[in-house]
């Protein structure tokens, strides 16, 4: 008998599935290609030059005129307003059923946050979220405030961390989200190392890990693996790249390309092999 594919298994091999494939069986197929990327008219609006951008190296997209992008499971529930399960049925069986789900779609208007206020961290379910992550206050107010945002009809706060075009990465014990436009955080001190995570409670563990990391090192959150490619352009300020992505097959395909690229990046997962990511590892270093 075979065994059953489990919820984790299916998303896992679902975000493999190609996204260029996945858009031409919408329907929609690029206006120029490289061997790095596609282009195409964005998919959730009308417009006349394409600024909505696929990654063939990574499998990943990016709409520049929304300032949102993820993986294929990611956009195929924004397209099809399905459900994570309907799309993974979808791209298995190539069908969604729509039930309560299908409406409307006017695009990611509908559910843009509005940052209302920024502020030092003092709420203390903020507090306690963080701390039952393995991080001090001390650590987190370093990179982090406290974000209060409205999204539809209702207010909300979170642990936010800006990015380098103003967007935040907001998180707290229920939700993930971010304001766009979404970018990396690179966090320049002059130094000639770089640290490179791909989730701000990563670094937010090696900063509580190591308290003289940012003495020697500079930081760079990608906040998205859409922004893998960024990281190019800095190689040149760095005698030694040090890489702490996600132990799955997108973080390990990311650390791939950009080990390919220079021999000054160094993969650092053998530090938490056997968990998911650092703040995974770091977490469990502090039960």
């Amino acid at each position: 008998m075979k065994r059953k594919k489990t919820f984790r298994t299916r998303c896992e091999t679902a975000r493999d599935f190609p996204i260029e494939k996945a858009l031409a069986k919408l329907g929609h197929f690029p206006t120029r290609t490289t061997v790095k990327e596609a282009w195409f008219l964005s998919p959730f609006r009308s417009e006349t030059q394409a600024s909505f951008k696929v990654s063939r190296l990574l499998n990943r997209w990016y709409d520049h005129g929304a300032g949102k992008g993820g993986n294929v499971i990611d956009l195929i529930c924004l397209l099809k307003r399905s459900s994570v399960k309907e799309t993974l049925d979808w791209l298995e069986n190539g069908q969604i059923s729509f039930s309560f789900h299908q409406q409307l779609f006017n695009g990611f208007e509908e559910e843009r946050i509005k940052i209302r206020d920024v502020m030092e961290l003092r709420h203390l379910a903020l507090k306690e979220y963080v701390e039952k992550r393995g991080i001090s206050l001390t650590t987190v107010k370093r990179l982090c405030r406290e974000v209060h945002y409205s999204l539809r009809d209702g207010m909300y706060f979170a642990i936010g961390l800006q990015n380098d075009s103003y967007g935040w990465e907001l998180r707290n014990k229920y939700v993930k989200n971010s304001s766009s436009p979404k970018d990396m955080t690179y966090i320049n001190y002059g130094n000639r190392g770089l640290v490179i995570t791909e989730g701000m409670f990563d670094m937010l563990s090696l900063l509580e890990r190591d308290k003289e990391l940012r003495e020697g090192n500079d930081l760079l959150i990608l906040n998205s693996l859409a922004f893998v490619e960024k990281a190019f352009g800095l190689i040149d300020s760095y005698e030694s790249i040090a890489l702490y992505l996600d132990n799955d097959k997108a973080g390990k395909r990311a650390v791939g390309i950009l080990m390919e690229q220079s021999p000054k990046f160094r993969d650092m997962s053998y530090v938490y092999k056997d968990f998911k990511d650092v703040n995974a590892w770091w977490m469990s270093k502090k039960l």
